[in-house]
């Protein structure tokens, strides 16, 4: 299935989700507006990924919604989830796509490295994203990227498309758009709201409108 890859991308944080709602805090995303769901689980052992891939596929499905996992070609195999999002301590875009075929989503992080997503895009994967446009409690480490760059890598990477991650919420998001990025990555803005339907359908709306 070919998905268009645009709008509202969210990433779950098992911090900000409790597991006993996890499923339907998702789908409440989706509801919202939210076009692409990523699998994001840090120190999870393995079986329980898996397990929450499948169970969260089953619903991205039913909303006709990729499903990407973070960092492990394998895991998006075992889970049957439509992509994987690779980081520069990942395994590159040649042995992804050898293990998840031709139709598998392929992701690439070029944090603030144009020339990164050059070579992604060279390599086959299907969108990159850039960040931080803004200071982010997930990255608290990194520095803002400036608008400058996601405008850049725009005009430089035309094949693929563009998503910023970042420290982007219902306020700031606007200006981030202006950028002519193709989307936005969210984890915080959408997750750490009492109602992530609402949080994403503000994020959503923002899509209609520029």
């Amino acid at each position: 299935m070919k998905y268009l890859l645009s709008g509202l991308y969210v990433i779950t944080d098992k911090k900000l989700i409790p597991r006993d709602r996890f499923i339907k805090t998702v789908e409440k995303t989706l509801i919202g507006g939210a076009k692409i769901v990523q699998l994001r689980e840090k120190d999870t052992p393995e079986e329980e990924i898996i397990k929450l891939g499948k169970d969260l596929h089953e619903i991205t499905r039913k909303y006709g919604v990729p499903l990407i996992i973070n960092d492990s070609p394998v895991l998006a195999k075992e889970i049957g989830a439509d992509g994987v999002h690779l980081g520069e301590d990942d395994p590159p875009i040649s042995e992804a796509r050898k293990l998840l075929g031709s139709e598998a989503i392929i992701g690439v992080s070029c944090y603030g490295m144009i020339e990164r997503g050059l070579q992604a895009e060279k390599e086959g994967a299907d969108y990159v994203a850039f960040g931080t446009p803004f200071f982010t409690p997930t990255k608290p480490e990194r520095k803002p990227t400036p608008f400058e760059v996601l405008r850049e890598a725009k005009r430089k990477i035309t094949r693929i498309p563009i998503f910023a991650i970042g420290g982007i919420n219902a306020e700031n998001a606007r200006s981030v758009l202006e950028t002519a990025v193709d989307g936005i990555a969210v984890i915080t803005s959408v997750f750490s709201s009492s109602d992530s339907e609402k949080a994403s359908q503000d994020l959503a709306r923002l899509f209609v409108s520029v």
